[in-house]
Parts: C-alpha cells; sequence; structure tokens
C-alpha cells in the first residue's frame, strides 16, 4: 500500500492536482513525503508555492503541549517547512500518547476529556510561528463549530493555492445520502467553507456493512451519469461543485484519480440536482461502531464531546 499512495500522488500531481489531504491517523504521511520530495521544488513539475497540503491534528494530541511536536512529526514525514491547513480532526480526546486507538482491558476506547477550544488556543501559536499558514475543524457541528469562533484570535480559515481567501473552514463527511443541508446553511451564514470528505460513499472502506446502501448504484446516479457520459463519480463530485462545496475524492487508481478531476464540463440542471438532493437519509458511513449486546453502536457516543449527537 506503501507504493501504492507514494505513485498515487505523484501521478495525481503530474495531472493537475494541487489539493493534497492528509492526516496522522491515516498512517501514509511518509509514503505522501516521498512523493512531495520526488515532485515538488523550484527545479521539479510542482513549486510549493503551488501546492496546497493539508493534514490534521489526531484525538491523542489534543494537550497543549503535544501540538507543536504532533504537527513537526507531519511535517518531518511530508519533506515540508510548513502546512497550509492544519485541521483538529475530531473535537473529542483520546488518552494522551503515541497509540492512536489506546484501549481499556475490556477493548473500550480510553478517553481523555481536554476541552476542544484549549487545543485550539494551541494550535493558534502554530500560526504565529509560521509553521501552519491556516488552521480549520473537522467533524465538529454546529454548536462546536460556534464554540471555537467565539474564543478564536485566529479564525478557522481556508487556503486556496497559496492565496490567502478571508473564509473558514469545516470539513465534514458529505454525499447525497448526507447532505448536511442544515450545517452547510449554518456555515454559510458564519462565513465558513464546507469541504466534503467520503463524496462517494467510501465504497473501499474495509468495515462497510453489507447490507448498507452503495451510493455508486443509487438509479439515479446512474442515468444522470449516462445521459452525460459521465462515471457515477463524476456525477457525485460535479453536484457538490455546483453547491458550492469543495471536495476531496481519495483513490489509488491512476484512471479513477483522473477521472475525478474531470468534473469542469458538464453541468447538471437545477431539476437534477434537486432529484441528487432528495436522496438524503442522514446516512452517516464514517462513524466508527462497536458491538454492544449484539447490536452496532456508535464507539464514541458516550464521550461528552462527541459531535455527532447533535441534529447538524
Amino acid at each position: 500500500m506503501q507504493t501504492k499512495v507514494k505513485d498515487a500522488i505523484k501521478y495525481a500531481l503530474s495531472v493537475g492536482y494541487r489539493h493534497i489531504d492528509c492526516a496522522t491517523a491515516y498512517s501514509n504521511e511518509a509514503e505522501v513525503g516521498e512523493a512531495f520530495l520526488e515532485t515538488v521544488g523550484d527545479d521539479k513539475i510542482v513549486k510549493r508555492e503551488e501546492l496546497f497540503v493539508t493534514s490534521k491534528l489526531w484525538n491523542t494530541k489534543h494537550h497543549p503541549e503535544d501540538v507543536e511536536p504532533a504537527l513537526k512529526k507531519s511535517l518531518d514525514d511530508l519533506k515540508l517547512d510548513f502546512l497550509d491547513l492544519y485541521l483538529m480532526h475530531w473535537p473529542h480526546a483520546f488518552k494522551r500518547g503515541d497509540n492512536l486507538f489506546p484501549k481499556n482491558p475490556d477493548g473500550t476506547m480510553r478517553y481523555d476529556y481536554i476541552h476542544y477550544k484549549e487545543t485550539w488556543k494551541a494550535m493558534e501559536k502554530l500560526v504565529a510561528k509560521g509553521l501552519v499558514k491556516s488552521i480549520g475543524l473537522s467533524n465538529f457541528n454546529s454548536h462546536q463549530i460556534d464554540d471555537v469562533i467565539s474564543i478564536a484570535s485566529v479564525k478557522p480559515a481556508v487556503l486556496q493555492v497559496g492565496v490567502q481567501i478571508d473564509y473558514r473552514i469545516s470539513q465534514v463527511e458529505c454525499h447525497p445520502y448526507l447532505a448536511q443541508n442544515e450545517l452547510i446553511a449554518h456555515c454559510n451564514h458564519r462565513g465558513l467553507v464546507v469541504t466534503a470528505y467520503s463524496p462517494l460513499g467510501s465504497p473501499d472502506r474495509m468495515w462497510k456493512h453489507p447490507d448498507e446502501p452503495v451510493l455508486l448504484e443509487e438509479t439515479i446516479i446512474k442515468k444522470l451519469a449516462e445521459k452525460y457520459s459521465k462515471s457515477p463519480a463524476q456525477l457525485l463530485l460535479r453536484w457538490q461543485v455546483q453547491r458550492k462545496v469543495a471536495v476531496i475524492p481519495k483513490s489509488v487508481t491512476p484512471a479513477r484519480i483522473l477521472q475525478n478531476f474531470q468534473v469542469f464540463d458538464f453541468s447538471l440542471t437545477e431539476e437534477e440536482m434537486r432529484s441528487i438532493g432528495n436522496l438524503n437519509k442522514n446516512w452517516r458511513y464514517i462513524v466508527p461502531m462497536v458491538m454492544v449486546d449484539g447490536k452496532p453502536v456508535a464507539r464514541d457516543a458516550g464521550h461528552p464531546l462527541y459531535p455527532f449527537n447533535e441534529p447538524y
């Protein structure tokens, strides 16, 4: 998989991608860094100022004294001097340490209860030191977003291709089954740009349930894809682009990487946009689950800062 990640990044950069979304929890930043080392620089195919790199602070590094070392580890792995954007991956924390998923003897997660506002203040110092250009939030609900904005001296912001835009950013799972209309409206009202992860429904997840709905096989998506001579994935990405939601698809397959980039040569009608939006069923794919008494439950729902106990 390491070679696949490196090759995928190199190919994506060669066909025109310039926004690379990373995270400590993905456990592949060293491979991404190898690709950057070979392709990014004054004498390489991509200049650093053309590249927009995001990474994310993991749940075990929320204590203020852990934030800068965690960032510097990502920078070292990515072979970069700074990040364009650094996100807090989740609002709730795990027990401090180097184990990404610390557990109790009974198999439950070992949590920490430090507040994300303390973590945010530590992240602000990274901007002052020039280690990151901007900081933002991932998987935060509307109340938590407002909570951070209320105490922030460095507002959650997004950079695009080396140019600072006076917007704020929130990254969330978003696709037609989880349209996030209320959260997007809330973010827009506060000047935040929403970035959608898992826009294709994460069909390659290792933990997917055999009975869950498959977004790429939805009838209306397939029919519209045929109408426009596009793939179902391209239809889903175009839907997000037209609703002014930034989107970060994931693939290691060259043909799909190129295909995911080719969504700017057609437009959906208003009626088609509505028909795709009507697929919404508030279905989350990216929720860590555990079995309790034979039933699947959200693993972290008992944490007081867990974001998905709120409607949006």
